[in-house]
């Protein structure tokens, strides 16, 4: 039995895989080392999980953003060691994720592009270089907060066209005075600002949601994917909401730069399943 986990900060993805390769799945508040304690994660696995403590799991991959470095990532593995005492545990970032997703075993460069956003150079066992996203204040270009960040400040600044602010408004009914409360006094601001990309995809016919995303997905690829040497020699891929839902644009863009585009997923958990599959009997990259 191997136990699947794929956590951002809002949701967490857990898959079950029992030897004949059926699953099983279900879903927790997602698990963020930057803004959750070990004692508050138990508290919601032992409700949540609990069924799968009872079933003899030999190993737990858990993918997570948040998770940069061993102090942060024990803040989750004792969780899961108080939880399943008998497993063997393996944590990784959400980059690892999103290359094992669509790699597998082969190299490429990896990109996310949902809430936040990142990209990575795997040669098919682990991450060998990248950039550093920064978040959405100081990177995380082209991601759901940035799209959210700029569509704000347009629609504040009446830079927005006309009609496009009337439907915004009648959608949203936003004041300034919310939207700087929720920005700046309020947890997760990226995810409040994530959350009116969607009007970008709705209103994407448009000559100003057009020019604002392929503005965004350049800046990502000119400030993290062409940072990446040799970032022309390899295929790339994408994981993340805002790549799925304007995959068009990504792959316009990709056509630009001249880079071979071998995957778009919103989420990487099918992907993760495939590889544990096939892997599950190896030993993990530097055990």
């Amino acid at each position: 039995m191997i136990l699947i986990a794929d956590s951002g900060s809002s949701k967490c993805s857990w898959r079950l895989i029992s030897g004949n390769g059926d699953s099983s799945a279900i879903y927790t508040s997602g698990i963020n080392p930057f803004f959750r304690t070990t004692t508050s994660i138990y508290d919601e696995l032992v409700l949540k999980l609990r069924p799968f403590s009872i079933v003899g799991i030999e190993r737990i991959f858990f993918y997570g953003s948040g998770i940069i470095n061993d102090e942060k990532a024990s803040i989750i593995r004792l969780a899961l060691q108080k939880l399943f005492p008998d497993a063997r545990i393996k944590l990784y970032s959400d980059v690892v994720a999103a290359a094992r997703s669509i790699f597998g075993t082969s190299g490429g460069i990896a990109c996310i592009i949902g809430t936040g956003s990142n990209a990575c150079l795997y040669d098919g066992e682990r991450v060998v270089s990248g950039i550093s996203p920064l978040g959405f204040i100081l990177g995380d270009e082209s991601s759901g907060a940035v799209l959210g960040k700029k569509l704000l400040g347009d629609y504040f600044k009446e830079v927005m066209p006309a009609s496009l602010r009337t439907r915004f408004d009648i959608k949203y009914r936003l004041t300034r005075e919310e939207a700087l409360q929720r920005v700046y006094k309020m947890e997760k601001p990226n995810h409040f600002l994530a959350s009116f990309a969607p009007f970008l995809s709705e209103e994407i016919a448009t000559e100003y949601a057009q020019d604002l995303v392929k503005t965004s997905l350049i800046e990502f690829f000119e400030r993290n994917v062409t940072k990446i040497a040799g970032y022309h020699l390899y295929p790339i891929g994408f994981v993340g909401s805002i790549a799925f839902y304007f995959k068009e644009l990504v792959l316009e863009i990709c056509s630009m730069y001249q880079l071979n585009c071998v995957s778009i997923l919103q989420e990487p958990m099918e992907g993760l399943v495939k590889y544990h599959m096939v892997n599950n009997t190896y030993p993990e990259p530097n055990e």
